[in-house]
């Protein structure tokens, strides 16, 4: 075995290479749902990513002689630190073969980066903070994940854990058959409800997608308003949520989307995605692949042999003066009854801090269960 070197990405072509890693550590594995590439280099690219604007990153790749054989990012999120008053350091686009030597010295090169930085502690897995990909999968390994949501073998729990990290807080998804929870308290529910914010004078309405930027502007001031308290939570600029939103335009289904509104003010918001990991899967995006055929593929399982069976009910967020009037039950609802007319069976809720009992109380008197877990890890610099 040649011996282990990590060095620093440096320029494009070592950031190509870091990201096409991933096709070599899952190439014999039916759940991982490999990304669109070229969304990958956008993402990581600090000339594009409006991340890159209060924060920084360097990113690493381990080998062994000319093959590479692990990567990861160490990472410094201001606004995470000023925000949460912390100085905490991150780790995130950790990947690696089966091989503890590679895993050991990338983690350590992270701690190492992040004690320059003056950090106290090294936190993750995440790809930049919470409102991206975040969190490492523990258990409910034998299933591809949902759209948006992370995925990675079973080893990895063992090698961040015999470098010594800690738990820091675990990320909850839950699943529920859509047909069950109409069943059992559909109609129910929406009858309580709707007498309620018809007392209250509050409307619930599907997002109007002619006039996007409209509602998106609505959202935006309602977004770091009704996440503010919760672990993690990192506000999003301007920019970051004007990107998310643009990410987000031609993959919302308008049937699934709904803003909860109050004498003409937001007070409420739910996005529920059709999980495309299911024909993006497919699809098989490459990194040397043409992209307009992967995204043929992609539209061609998705419009038209409608490979889609689950949704991801993605944010949910009230106000915290409207909390106890319902209004997340309706929003539940009227998703569900939605992906019942478009054959959808399955729903998944991701990600509910483990913590949050204000979010799980309800989750799980619907009838839903905990069928995967993901993990923030930490270990003291």
């Amino acid at each position: 075995m040649n011996p282990l070197v990590v060095k620093p990405v440096e320029n494009i072509e070592d950031r190509k290479a870091f990201l096409s890693f991933p096709w070599k550590v899952y190439k014999d594995d039916p759940y991982w749902v490999p990304p669109i590439f070229s969304e990958r280099l956008h993402f990581t690219d600090p000339k594009k990513n409006p991340f890159f604007e209060h924060s920084e990153a360097q990113l690493y790749m381990a080998l062994r002689g000319d093959e590479i054989v692990g990567t990861i990012a160490a990472f410094t999120n201001g606004r995470h630190n000023e925000f949460q008053n912390e100085n905490v350091g991150f780790f995130g686009f950790f990947e690696v073969l089966e091989d503890y030597e590679a895993a050991e010295a990338l983690l350590k090169t992270a701690e190492n980066w992040a004690r320059e930085k003056g950090h106290t502690a090294l936190r993750g897995p995440a790809q930049w903070n919470t409102n991206d990909e975040c969190g490492l999968l523990v258990d409910g390994f034998d299933d591809s994940p949902r759209i948006l949501m992370t995925y990675n073998p079973r080893y990895y729990v063992d090698f961040v854990e015999k470098a010594g990290f800690k738990y820091a807080r675990d990320l909850w998804a839950y699943q529920l058959p859509v047909k069950d929870f109409m069943d059992n308290i559909g109609e129910r529910l929406e009858k309580i409800t709707t007498k309620i914010l018809e007392r209250k004078e509050i409307s619930l309405r599907r997002i109007n997608m002619k006039i996007y930027d409209e509602e998106v502007a609505k959202v935006k001031l309602l977004y770091n308003e009704a996440w503010s308290q919760n672990w993690g939570f990192v506000p999003m600029t301007d920019a970051e949520f004007d990107q998310l939103a643009d990410e987000l335009h031609d993959i919302l289904d308008p049937d699934l989307t709904y803003i909860a509104e109050k004498d003409g003010k937001t007070v409420g918001f739910s996005i529920t995605l059709p999980d495309l990991n299911e024909p993006l899967l497919k699809a098989y995006p490459k990194p040397n692949s043409p992209e307009w055929w992967t995204m043929l593929k992609l539209v061609w399982n998705w419009k038209v042999l409608k490979k889609v069976s689950w949704v991801r009910v993605l944010v949910l967020g009230v106000i915290p003066e409207y909390r106890t009037l319902g209004i997340d039950a309706l929003f539940y609802y009227k998703s569900a009854q939605a992906a019942i007319k478009k054959g959808m069976k399955m729903s998944e809720m991701s990600w509910i801090l483990d913590n949050n009992d204000k979010m799980n109380r309800p989750i799980i008197a619907m009838g839903a269960e905990v069928y995967k877990t993901y993990r923030f890890y930490e270990k003291t610099l």
